[in-house]
């Protein structure tokens, strides 16, 4: 079996996607031998000229949110040359695409970040969650007009769709209208470098960070589902020598729709209360979540929600949303709030910082509610998905490579 993955999703700062399509790919070939292979697109001189185009759209899209008239400018500018590229770009890319498919042999093709690229191989598609169909007023413009050209054409071209959760699988079924027994759900894991740090081990990240332990830590994209304005609002509640001792630290990178969260995280980092990380190296993540109080995840919809399995594999005590995909993957370990209940979560932070014996139960399961969620399950799925597209079933699984 003859696989080829589209990663060009790990070619820049990675968020959810990014991490799971760079993971997946490591425990599919941990998983390969003989004349199988997993092969990934793009490759050679390919790599660089989308990372290229990559951060130079991230850089154009944060350029035309700002309110400065030099930036606007700037946005103008690199609006005319990234056209430029894109058209080219659109006549070359799948000529590029459709050379790494027949120079590999391919059989099977698959897309691990929804829009698929056209390809007369099967196809696999793994859909994170339907966030854009279902709430396109959390999105970019520019996002819902290229899923509205991609996202059915890549559902048409599809054999088989791998969902991240039970409850995005029936999401597809009920809103795509696919056939249950052509969705595999494969689970996301935790990244094998995440453990419980001890307090010398964090030290040196939390110094250069400029961090004290005991914060209250959320993780993820700056973008409206991620709820952060209410969350921000019930922090803002507690009292204020509380709220200096735990203040809110925000790790992940700006999203979009994001300006006036932006300017409020910016007022409220002004009395220390609240730490705008920005994007932070996968170095320091171990120690990050070991030396908070707590993560708090308000999220409104996910189709996984992988900070808090991350969290629980450092041991770490989660105060989560009731958004159905988070409850189904660690609502028995974790304290569920009604994403809506801005009091309810002003609430549970007050709690999980003054109430020790709660904060101690709260962390006492989160190492085993985090265990089964591995990459190599994750794999192994995928690669059962694999197999029934290309209607070997019955064939032996991959070997693990020497």
């Amino acid at each position: 079996m003859r696989v080829i993955i589209n990663a060009e999703c790990t070619l820049i700062p990675r968020a959810g996607v990014g991490h799971h399509t760079s993971e997946l790919i490591r425990a599919l070939r941990e998983r390969v031998g003989g004349g199988d292979a997993i092969g990934t697109y793009p490759s050679g001189i390919v790599a660089p000229v989308l990372r290229f185009w990559r951060t130079h759209t991230d850089r154009y899209r944060w350029c035309r949110e700002q309110p400065s008239t030099l930036l606007r400018i700037e946005a103008l500018a690199r609006r005319t040359y990234l056209a430029s590229l894109r058209r080219t770009g659109s006549l070359i890319a799948p000529d590029l695409f459709t050379y790494s498919v027949r120079r590999g042999r391919y059989e099977l093709y698959h897309e691990p970040n929804f829009l698929a690229l056209p390809c007369d191989l099967p196809t696999v598609v793994t859909v994170h969650d339907l966030s854009v169909l279902l709430h396109p007023e959390w999105h970019p413009a520019t996002r819902i007009a290229d899923y509205g050209r991609r996202f059915e054409r890549a559902l048409a071209q599809a054999s088989h769709l791998l969902a991240v959760s039970e409850f995005t699988k029936q999401e597809v079924v009920r809103h795509l209208g696919w056939p249950a027994d052509r969705v595999t759900v494969t689970y996301n894991g935790r990244r094998p470098f995440l453990r419980p740090l001890s307090a010398l081990e964090c030290a040196p990240v939390l110094k250069g960070l400029g961090l004290e332990p005991g914060y209250l830590l959320h993780v993820g994209t700056v973008e409206p589902r991620k709820n952060l304005e209410r969350l921000l609002t019930a922090h803002a509640g507690l009292p204020a020598d509380l709220r200096r001792k735990h203040p809110l630290v925000l790790v992940g990178g700006r999203g979009w729709q994001a300006t006036e969260l932006e300017e409020a995280l910016a007022a409220r980092g002004r009395d220390g209360t609240v730490r705008r990380l920005g994007y932070c190296p996968d170095e320091a993540l171990s120690a990050l979540y070991s030396s908070a109080r707590a993560l708090v995840f308000p999220t409104l919809y996910e189709g996984f929600g992988m900070p808090t399995v991350e969290m629980m594999a450092c041991g770490g005590a989660v105060l989560a949303s009731t958004a159905p995909a988070v409850a189904e993957t660690v609502g028995g370990t974790a304290h569920l709030i009604d994403p809506h209940d801005e009091g309810g979560w002003r609430d549970a932070m007050l709690r999980v910082c003054t109430d020790g014996d709660w904060w101690r139960a709260l962390r006492a399961g989160a190492e085993s509610a985090a265990r089964p969620f591995t990459w190599a399950a994750c794999a192994e799925a995928t690669l059962g998905a694999y197999r029934r597209t290309l209607g070997r079933e019955e064939s032996a699984p991959m070997k693990k490579a020497a």
